[in-house]
């Protein structure tokens, strides 16, 4: 029995469901006094350091853990919950951590780097532990913005370091305490079998004999994305469609390229760094227990072991019932339910409109609200922008760039407008406006469409991308218009994009993620 510490966190499904796919039963800590007399006990983590301490000290959890951790009982811990080991975080200054080991937890500082750091990375091993038994030199799935840091007072602690920009502490290890900055269950294979040897050893077991360490700098991956566009077609049955330009029908009925929990497993299974559910079906009149995409993320997330974005109606509402649900308690539902990550569209253009007005921020927005309380990471802005030409930048008080290809009139300049309402209404707001103000409300990815591209097959945007990549410093994951293998090349090679993300050509099965991958690797670009 592996017993699991659930104080309200993110997506812990995803932990619970890593374990019963391994063949081990779990039970929640329901005392205090549970996680002092739990055999093993896993200790996750997602969000903002201060709201995790607060919760832990609230529930009476921390010194619990103080304890169980002197007394060297099996624990893993996992993100967040390693850097709550520390004295505190730049995260949440005057919040005070675990204390177990010294040190405190810093941001990252290096100017040329994306910051959240999102996606795959290695990992040097400083010490022998049956934990990495097995292990092959496979990346892990990191989504962090602080970085714990090795020293001299923390050294015995160190088991593996990263590269990310400057060397961090990636995992640290003693006796039979073990945590990990990265997300082993959401790491594939390489992750499911670390948590095995966790979970099925009777105890980890420190050699004591130094491994030949591998000096070189680990490497973060390029991602490789899947999204599935969901909505109900005319007879109320939730479908994977894809549109041309936004149209998602075709002689009158929805294109149904499949079911999106058996094409999640696939393209999991296919190689898939990450997998999106961009839900394009309202559901408002659901009460929230009852919203189909619920289903489909706790039904994805049993067999499906990276990262899950889900997008679409992340917003407050009142149901049929009268009950009304703010922003946060719908996002916290799909965390709930074993999302990673929660994408805002439309509502994110609404909420730069109102922030520009006003100058300044108000904490109302469901972007600042759910990154206050789950962190930047777990918040994507999806951008839905289309060219609109003009001869000279003049002519705009937008930002504008000089296009490769002139406009339909010979222009040679053209501004991205951003739009709501899947792509059907325009708002005198620009791109540029759009990213910058809504990485300063607290979003920690763009997820960057492409209206002009949608469906052409004819290659990612790429004046597009940079002119929003050289805007923020957050990720950026490139979308729309991929149609050959070469064309994840040429974004990568091209432009600075962490991330290149495609639908169509997947569903279809006219380029497989496999392609992909292979495609881009021989070209000497860094993946999974």
């Amino acid at each position: 029995m592996i017993t699991l510490l659930d104080y309200g966190a993110g997506n812990v499904r995803s932990v619970r469901n890593a374990i019963r796919k391994l063949g081990f039963e779990v039970k929640d800590v329901e005392t205090p006094e549970e996680i002092v007399t739990a055999e093993k006990l896993i200790f996750p983590g997602v969000g903002n350091f201060g709201v995790v301490m607060e919760r832990l000290v609230r529930d009476g959890y921390a010194e619990k853990l103080i304890e169980r951790i002197h007394l060297d009982k099996a624990t893993f811990g996992i993100c967040v919950a390693l850097q709550t080991f520390f004295e505190g975080s730049a995260e949440s200054p005057g919040v005070a951590g675990l204390g177990i080991i010294p040190g405190q937890i810093e941001r990252f500082s290096d100017s040329e780097l994306s910051v959240p750091q999102i996606g795959w990375n290695g990992v040097k091993i400083h010490k022998s532990n049956s934990i990495f038994d097995g292990y092959n030199g496979e990346k892990f799935y990191f989504v962090h913005s602080f970085k714990a840091v090795a020293s001299e007072e923390n050294k015995d602690w160190i088991l593996t370091t990263t590269d990310y920009g400057e060397e961090f502490v990636s995992s640290v290890a003693k006796g039979q305490v073990i945590a990990t900055q990265f997300h082993p269950e959401k790491s594939g294979d390489a992750g499911l079998r670390l948590l095995e040897q966790f979970l099925k050893g009777k105890e980890i077991v420190e050699s004591g004999v130094k491994p030949q360490l591998d000096n070189r700098p680990t490497k973060i991956a390029k991602r490789i994305i899947a999204c599935l566009d969901v909505r109900s077609n005319d007879a109320g049955d939730l479908v994977v469609t894809k549109g041309d330009q936004y149209d998602v029908r075709q002689e009158g009925e929805v294109r149904n390229l499949g079911k999106p929990v058996e094409l999640a497993r696939r393209y999991y299974n296919e190689g898939a760094d990450e997998v999106t559910f961009l839900n394009i079906t309202g559901f408002r009149n659901f009460p929230l227990n009852d919203q189909p995409m619920l289903e489909v993320l706790r039904e994805t997330s049993k067999n499906v072991f990276v990262p899950l974005t889900i997008g679409g109606g992340i917003r407050e509402f009142t149901d049929s019932d009268g009950n009304f649900y703010s922003a946060l308690d719908v996002a916290s539902r799909y965390f709930r339910s074993g999302a990673d990550k929660i994408s805002i569209g439309s509502d994110a253009v609404y909420a730069v409109e109102k922030y520009l007005e006003k100058k300044s921020k108000d904490g109302t927005s469901a972007i600042e609200q759910i990154s206050i309380v789950y962190g930047a990471q777990a918040v994507v802005i999806s951008v839905d922008p289309r060219r609109v030409y003009v001869n000279t930048p003049d002519e705009t008080t937008h930002a504008t760039i000089a296009v490769k290809t002139p406009g339909p009139n010979g222009e040679k300049y053209c501004w991205y407008q951003c739009t709501v309402s899947g792509g059907r209404e325009g708002r005198d707001i620009d791109v540029v406006q759009l990213v910058t103000v809504c990485e300063k409300l607290g979003a920690g990815e763009i997820l960057l469409n492409c209206i002009d591209k949608d469906g052409t097959n004819s290659g990612f945007d790429h004046e597009l991308i940079n002119m929003v990549r050289g805007a923020v410093k957050i990720p950026v994951i490139a979308s729309s218009g991929a149609g050959t293998a070469d064309h994840f090349t040429d974004v990568f090679r091209e432009t600075n994009a962490e991330a290149a993300l495609a639908a169509g050509i997947f569903h279809r099965e006219e380029v497989p993620i496999s392609k992909v991958k292979s495609t881009v690797a021989n070209a000497g670009i860094e993946i999974r």
